[in-house]
C-alpha cells in the first residue's frame, strides 16, 4: 500500500469546487429544496459501518490517520491532501483499481444529522457551476450523483462525474466522494464501498463546533522523501477536499 501527498491551492479550489445537496435534479441557477425523506435512516450504520472508535475492541491492523482508521488492502494507495495555506491534512483519498474514494470526517452534535443539509449544499453548488445533480437510493441510503461541465484533455467539453455518499455517526459525519469508474458503475464501486464501510471514525473528546473538520495526520510509522511523498508512491495531487466552512461550503468533483 502506497502513500502520497497532494496540495490544495486557491486555483485548484476554484476550478474543482462543488458543494452539497438536493432532491431530484438541479440545473444552473436553480434553488433546490428537499421534500420529506423518511428513507434517510434506512441504512443501519451500527450494523454495517462505518463505525465509531467506541464500537471496536482494538485498532490493530488499521492504518491510523488520526480521525480516521483505514483497513489496508492489496493494491490500495492512500493520498493525503494538504491545504497549502495552513499545511494541514484536510482529506484522504483512497485509490484502487482506477477509481478513487475521498474521505473527510466532521464534528456533529449528538442530536443533529448533517447529511440531508449537506446534500442540499451540493445541489446548490453544482447548479451554480452549470451542472446537474440527481438524488439516488444507493448502498448507504440517499446519495448524490453530480455532473459538472469540464473540458477534456483534447479540448472537447464533457462532464466530471462524482458520487457523494454520507453517513451520520455519533457526534460526527463522514463524507465520501467516489470518482473514476466507481462514480458511474456499481460493480466498479464495490471494493471502495467495502472500504468505506470499514472506516472507523475517531471523534475524540475535544469540543468542536458542528461541521468543523476532524484532524487527519500522517501515520506515525510513515517516512516521506524529500519531495514530500512516501517511498514508492507517485500519486498525483488529490482532487477535491475543500473543508467545511461553518456555512458550510463544500467541496470538489475529481
Amino acid at each position: 500500500m502506497a502513500f502520497g501527498f497532494g496540495k490544495k491551492n486557491k486555483k485548484n479550489s476554484e476550478q474543482e469546487s462543488a458543494a452539497e445537496a438536493a432532491a431530484g435534479q438541479g440545473k444552473a441557477g436553480e434553488a433546490l429544496a428537499l421534500p420529506p425523506d423518511p428513507s434517510d435512516t434506512a441504512y443501519d450504520r451500527g450494523i454495517h459501518g462505518p463505525l465509531d472508535a467506541d464500537e471496536i475492541t482494538n485498532t490493530d491492523g488499521y492504518v491510523d490517520l488520526g480521525a480516521l482508521l483505514i483497513t489496508p488492502r492489496e493494491g490500495l494507495a492512500l493520498r493525503l491532501e494538504v491545504e497549502e495555506s495552513t499545511s494541514r491534512v484536510i482529506a484522504v483519498t483512497l485509490d484502487l483499481n482506477g477509481s478513487s474514494l475521498q474521505l473527510q470526517a466532521f464534528a456533529a452534535s449528538r442530536s443533529e444529522k448533517l447529511w440531508r443539509d449537506i446534500r442540499e449544499q451540493i445541489g446548490l453548488s453544482v447548479g451554480s457551476q452549470g451542472g446537474e445533480i440527481e438524488i439516488l437510493d444507493g448502498t448507504f441510503g440517499k446519495e448524490v450523483l453530480a455532473k459538472v461541465p469540464a473540458q477534456a484533455s483534447d479540448g472537447s467539453m464533457g462532464f466530471r462525474v462524482a458520487r457523494f455518499i454520507g453517513i451520520d455517526g455519533p457526534r460526527w459525519f463522514l463524507r465520501g466522494v467516489l470518482g473514476g469508474d466507481a462514480a458511474v458503475s456499481r460493480e466498479a464501486a464495490q471494493e471502495l464501498e467495502d472500504l468505506f464501510r470499514g472506516v472507523v471514525v475517531v471523534r475524540g473528546e475535544t469540543p468542536l463546533p458542528p461541521r468543523d473538520l476532524l484532524v487527519l495526520r500522517l501515520p506515525k510509522d510513515a517516512v516521506t522523501n524529500q519531495e514530500g511523498q512516501l517511498p514508492g508512491d507517485h500519486a498525483t495531487p488529490a482532487q477535491g477536499g475543500e473543508p467545511f466552512r461553518r456555512g458550510p461550503e463544500i467541496t470538489a468533483i475529481g
